[in-house]
């Protein structure tokens, strides 16, 4: 069985179902997500949620902020009511104001931090996308520019004690490599 018929199957059996796409920086998670989007559209309302619009600047990305928002989405999404939440601004290094989406059939989370502990007993599935950290690395600065290079190396390291501590790939129902 393919993953876009494992999925469509996985959340025909679930009320709100939630997908959580993790792994490594620079592994595809995104484009993932959106393909997953797009196949599974014509059969559900779709809401993705990038964790770079969600975490608190690089330094608290990973804290207990993103958890708590992560347990806010998952309660609004599972109770049909609407998604607010606060989008980060990168270059501001700020929160904007809350915003409100309506609510969906089928949620969505991408990005390194998704599949953490405190939500999975509410998610349909989880899917980890593998990349060594030279490759992620690579395409992160190809993608986003040299400039984030110290903070990247930084992450590289909060993400991979984040994932040892959450035991997210170990937990995924779905394991895809690049």
């Amino acid at each position: 069985m393919d993953l876009i018929a494992a999925l469509s199957d996985l959340c025909s059996k679930n009320d709100q179902p939630i997908i959580a796409i993790d792994g490594p920086a620079g592994a595809g998670k995104t484009t993932l997500a959106a393909n997953i989007s797009m196949a599974l559209s014509p059969h559900h309302s779709i809401q993705i949620f990038h964790m770079d619009d969600l975490y608190d600047g690089w330094e608290f990305a990973l804290g207990d902020g993103l958890t708590r928002t992560l347990k806010e989405l998952v309660s609004a999404h599972k109770a049909n009511e609407p998604y607010k939440y606060r989008k980060y601004n990168w270059v501001e290094n700020s929160f904007g104001d809350v915003q409100e989406l309506e609510s969906t059939n089928l949620l969505i989370f991408e990005g390194v931090g998704s599949g953490q502990m405190a939500i999975r007993d509410r998610l349909s599935a989880l899917i980890w996308v593998e990349i060594s950290p030279e490759a992620g690395l690579a395409r992160v600065l190809h993608r986003d520019g040299d400039g984030i290079e110290p903070q990247m190396h930084k992450w590289l390291i909060a993400q991979s004690e984040h994932f040892r501590i959450n035991s997210t790939q170990e937990e995924s129902e779905f394991i895809l490599t690049n």
